[in-house]
């Protein structure tokens, strides 16, 4: 049986949903409110910090992944430079840089307008996304900024999306 379903009613609300999810995946989580939840998600490079948050009034489900890094100032334009050719790679999300906070972070909304309900299938898919992206970005972001390669150099080194099965 599939973990969606396990629902099919359609009043769940969707942050009821990703504490199913975290549950069922054992990760560590705290539901910080009725809309809202965060999670510790272990990745191959790091521990990814994801928060999951439901706006009523748009009618979104928000998902931001962060992790910590800390760029030398004079880094900081290539940084940017790269983050645009990344961006242009991804097709759900994107990266930013949050420079107060320190944090690279990857950002994705499920529109839910007109009182459509989220599947787990889905909600389950944002968080894997955020964390295979962060995942495949994480070692180019680091050459960026730590580095003397070019953006498109360190561009170079993401895992290529594979296709098919093995």
């Amino acid at each position: 049986m599939a973990l969606s379903e396990h629902f099919f009613t359609e009043d769940i609300h969707p942050i009821d949903i990703v504490e199913h999810l975290a549950s069922h995946n054992e990760w560590d989580f705290d539901r910080i409110g009725d809309d809202q939840i965060a999670m510790a998600v272990e990745g191959q490079w790091r521990t990814y910090s994801i928060t999951l948050a439901w706006s009523g009034y748009d009618e979104t489900l928000r998902l931001i992944c962060t992790f910590e890094m800390d760029p030398p100032a004079e880094k900081l334009p290539a940084l940017y430079e790269g983050l645009n050719l990344v961006n242009d790679q991804c097709w759900a999300g994107a990266f930013s840089f949050w420079i107060e906070q320190k944090l690279m972070v990857y950002r994705y909304g499920l529109v839910l307008a007109g009182g459509q309900v989220a599947s787990a299938d889905q909600i389950d898919t944002m968080i894997t996304a955020a964390v295979l992206s962060a995942e495949r970005y994480y070692p180019a972001f680091q050459l960026m900024a730590l580095s003397e390669k070019t953006p498109t150099e360190a561009l170079q080194i993401a895992i290529a999306e594979a296709y098919g099965h093995a």
